[in-house]
């Protein structure tokens, strides 16, 4: 099993929409998690309603931080995706095991307000899926890390949305 870490800044849209998908498409294959350097302390009421629209289960996502995945108790971690410019930028502390890490970004959706807010967290939802779904095609036990690291570099710089599917 690989351990995913999905980091942003407030770990309350983007991290936790990668975080729940990650779990669910994953199939046992992976363990997703996610977490913030200034986490909002949160989950931003529309991830929460698109992901539970979509069937997911959302009473374990929180908004946490960082640390919790730096200490030596912590789960290893194989993959570490920065979805946000501002994570990508920081410095992170020193992860355990040196994972492959990858920047991943897309936009806020929780930047967006009014009525484009829910489209945005759409598109963000599918941008995190179709990313997703490209990890899982991945021959990750027989290539060697830096290989992998860009074939994911690549999948983050795609930015079509597929088809939407509900």
């Amino acid at each position: 099993m690989y351990n995913v870490l999905f980091l942003c800044t407030g770990n309350s849209a983007r991290s936790i929409l990668g975080e729940a998908l990650l779990n669910r498409e994953g199939e046992g294959r992976f363990k997703a998690y996610s977490a913030g350097s200034f986490p909002r302390g949160d989950v931003h009421p529309m991830a929460l309603e698109i992901l539970n629209e979509k069937g997911f289960d959302t009473s374990d996502l929180r908004s946490k931080s960082w640390d919790e995945f730096a200490g030596e108790d912590a789960p290893k971690m194989d993959f570490i995706f920065t979805v946000c410019g501002n994570a990508e930028k920081e410095a992170c502390p020193v992860w355990l095991g040196h994972p492959v890490t990858v920047h991943w970004g897309i936009e806020d959706p929780a930047d967006v307000e009014g009525g484009g807010q829910r489209e945005a967290f759409l598109n963000a939802f599918e941008y995190m899926r179709n990313r997703i779904r490209r990890l899982l095609e991945l021959p990750l036990e027989s290539t060697d890390a830096s290989a992998i690291k860009d074939m994911l570099r690549e999948i983050g710089k795609e930015e079509t949305i597929r088809e939407r599917k509900a």
